[in-house]
């Protein structure tokens, strides 16, 4: 898989378990399930989850989405973006309901294994993610 793929909503395509190519080379949607479940109270089951083309197309007819209720992507497609960081709503409701914090997750669960972390948070870390670009953008616009 070519590097870091970056959804519209700061997720890292290319670290999900969810991703077509993740899932050809390994399926690990099992694992997923029970990890979406523990860290973020959520389950689908693992023949119940797609396997993710990515919402970087514009043609969402043709592929296939995991999330195809997420206010995030519709959003920034209208508004011309490629992903949050250059909105300067950021970081509006639609994305808090997409929003995945390793802090807030710590304190709820406590530590967290830093396999588990790297399976089920850091593909999602995106309010971090989009706040660190959005930050490069600004320093860059102020040069």
């Amino acid at each position: 898989m070519p590097g870091e793929i970056l959804a519209r909503c700061g997720c890292r395509c290319d670290l999900c378990l969810a991703c077509r190519e993740n899932v050809e080379k390994e399926d690990r949607r099992k694992l997923l399930s029970d990890g979406w479940y523990k860290y973020f109270g959520f389950r689908i089951e693992p023949e119940d989850i797609v396997v993710c083309d990515g919402c970087l197309s514009d043609d969402c007819l043709k592929n296939q989405l995991l999330d195809t209720e997420c206010p995030v992507r519709p959003c920034v497609i209208e508004k011309g973006y490629e992903n949050c960081s250059q909105c300067v709503e950021f970081m509006c409701e639609k994305f808090k309901q997409r929003l995945a914090d390793y802090e807030g997750l710590k304190k709820y669960h406590g530590d967290i294994p830093q396999a588990d972390y790297e399976l089920f948070i850091r593909p999602y870390e995106n309010g971090k993610r989009i706040s660190e670009l959005k930050s490069k953008n600004m320093a860059k616009t102020e040069d």
